[in-house]
């Protein structure tokens, strides 16, 4: 009876814990995200308080680190959001001029409808173009949900971070006691081994950003593209996400090229087409295995199994979250030697396999063994 209650217990509690994870996953998709910000930042936040304010004050020290990191994104913000402001109302002003331009035919918009007999098209299907734009209604209801749902989840994740690196020495030092000096040493040095793989993974990830962002500008700018530095940031911080991040911000600047003319967008194509092949299958696993210190093989793998499972964060997540397993089998492995025993034991009195002769019975014991105080061996 014992037995069955304990069983039915452990279904109901883990029934239970997957039901949690479920209804919270959005909480502990930030609590993850924040984690990993809180490790990146955390040797920073030390050096500064250990180099400018004389290892005191830490509360100051994290505040003066995220001051800057809050003036880095704002930055980045303003980048992207002054010149769409100014771009979006200039176009705001001669959207009348174009649109009587694209009805007569007249200008790049109107000999493309033209030739497309896209206006045609557009006269004799305006009542299923109407009901379609009225029902974009509840998608931009869901977006402007999303977006708010976004700034809600990034304000969480930095408030979180935050505590998580002002607390975080007592945190660790908590429960770090909790074990024995010898093990408490061995868990320091590998927490800290898995977080310079988070540190590594980040340095590595925007280097990476940067070459495809100043690349990127350097392609717009020769072909002419206009608002080329604008496109170059916003195919970097694209390219943050692994595999997929260049082709994603590659996209956006291959049609500003064909808007551009025709050659320009052929020619950022093929621009990109070649650096995805570079990145995929030379940078991203040449500077990860520096700073990751992963091998390429098991970048490329890590990322497709992350995407596979948790998608665009798993892609994030996968390359640190490999290189901590990594460090932590090699811990294991160096703990114990890195060999096997010199010859397999077998019981828990490890008798010898070669010595233990098979029992003829249910009930007998193998040579050399003894029985215990209660007649088991």
């Amino acid at each position: 009876m014992r037995t069955i209650l304990a069983t039915i217990g452990l279904v109901l509690a883990t029934a239970l814990a997957l039901y949690i994870v479920v209804e919270t996953r959005r909480i502990l998709t930030w609590i993850v995200i924040a984690v990993f910000f809180a490790v990146a930042l955390y040797p920073v936040v030390n050096l500064v308080q250990r180099r400018m304010l004389g290892g005191r004050r830490r509360a100051l020290a994290t505040f003066l680190v995220f001051l800057v990191v809050f003036l880095l994104l704002a930055a980045l913000l303003a980048a992207f959001a002054v010149p769409l402001v100014n771009e979006g109302t200039r176009f705001a002003g001669q959207l009348p001029g174009l649109i009587d331009d694209a009805r007569s035919g007249r200008g790049p918009i109107g000999d493309l409808l033209q030739r497309t007999n896209a206006l045609e098209w557009v006269q004799n299907n305006q009542s299923r173009i109407s009901s379609f734009a009225s029902g974009l209604t509840a998608p931009a209801a869901g977006v402007l949900s999303g977006v708010a749902s976004g700034l809600a989840g990034t304000f969480t994740v930095l408030v979180l971070a935050y505590l998580m690196v002002l607390e975080g020495p007592k945190v660790v030092d908590g429960f770090i006691n909790l074990f024995p000096p010898t093990r408490g040493e061995r868990i320091r040095r590998v927490s800290g081994d898995c977080a310079k793989s988070v540190t590594g993974y980040l340095s590595g990830n925007l280097l990476i950003s940067a070459i495809c962002a100043l690349l990127t500008y350097v392609v717009l700018l020769i072909v002419g593209v206009p608002f080329a530095g604008l496109i170059a940031l916003f195919v970097g911080i694209a390219d943050l996400v692994p595999l997929v991040g260049a082709t994603i911000g590659g996209a956006v600047a291959v049609l500003a090229g064909f808007i551009h003319s025709v050659p320009a967008g052929i020619a950022v194509l093929v621009f990109f087409v070649l650096y995805q092949q570079l990145e995929n299958h030379l940078l991203q696993p040449l500077i990860f295995a520096r700073t990751v210190k992963v091998n390429p093989l098991t970048v490329i793998i890590a990322i497709l199994i992350g995407v596979e499972l948790v998608g665009i964060l798993g892609a994030l997540l996968a390359i640190p979250v490999a290189s901590m397993i990594q460090v932590i089998l090699r811990d294991v492995w160096d703990h114990r030697g890195g060999q096997l025993k010199a010859e397999p034991t077998v019981g828990e009195d490890r008798i010898p396999a070669l010595d233990a002769e098979p029992s003829p019975g249910p009930g007998s014991l193998p040579a050399g063994a003894h029985a215990g105080r209660d007649g088991r061996s």
